[in-house]
C-alpha cells in the first residue's frame, strides 16, 4: 500500500482510498481529498512536516500523520 507520505516532491498520485476514523477522515474529505482525485506534492517543510500538495487547483498543507491515512496509486 502506497500512501501520500511516500510520494516524493514533484510527484503526483491518484487517491484510491481514505483510511482513518470519524473526524479525521471527515476533515481530510472536507479539504477536497476524495477517492479518484489527483494530488501533486509541491514541497516539504524544512523539518519534514507538513507537506504541501496541490489538489483541485489549490495548495494545501497536510501533516504527515494525516498523509499516512491517504492511500494512493
Amino acid at each position: 500500500m502506497n500512501t501520500l507520505r511516500q510520494i516524493p516532491v514533484g510527484g503526483s498520485a491518484k487517491v484510491v482510498k481514505l483510511h482513518g476514523e470519524g473526524a479525521v477522515k471527515r476533515r481530510i474529505m472536507d479539504m477536497g481529498i476524495t477517492k479518484g482525485v489527483e494530488v501533486h506534492v509541491r514541497k516539504v517543510a524544512p523539518l519534514g512536516d507538513p507537506i504541501e500538495v496541490t489538489v483541485r487547483g489549490y495548495e494545501l498543507s497536510i501533516r504527515l500523520a494525516d498523509a499516512e491515512n491517504i492511500e494512493v496509486e
